[in-house]
């Protein structure tokens, strides 16, 4: 059965899109620690970042560096911190958080959202790119 990411990237269920390329997706996480928070995924449904092919991985750092950079630009933070954990979905992701305080890094803390604000934060962060 496909992952809900699988279905996010094949048009089955929205999202609120950063960027794309023909391997990568990025979206803003729909619970997210802090506003801006999102998340980028290989196309590839694979569970564990360590079972990426090497350019996979390589190319999914790449571009998680790009959309991290727009981040910076377009939400106010002191940096943006990387997590990937993985448990939640068996897809691999990459969590990019604006982080102010190290409670954003925790997620046990969430931003609620309206859809209004989610659009305005991707449209915020895609004029960075």
């Amino acid at each position: 059965m496909a992952s809900i990411f699988t279905k996010i990237v094949n048009g089955e269920i929205p999202c609120y899109k950063i960027a794309e390329t023909d391997e990568f997706l990025a979206f803003l996480d729909v619970n997210p620690n802090s506003s801006g928070h999102t998340l980028c995924i290989p196309k590839k449904e694979v569970d564990k970042i360590f079972d990426l092919d090497e350019a996979t991985y390589t190319g999914l750092m790449q571009f998680s560096r790009k959309v991290a950079i727009a981040i910076e630009k377009a939400i106010p933070c002191k940096r943006v911190g990387i997590s990937v954990i993985g448990l939640e979905v068996p897809h691999v992701h990459v969590h990019l958080i604006p982080l102010s305080t190290m409670e954003d890094a925790r997620f046990i803390k969430k931003t609620p959202h309206a859809k209004e604000d989610f659009e305005a934060v991707a449209e915020k962060i895609k004029a960075q790119l």
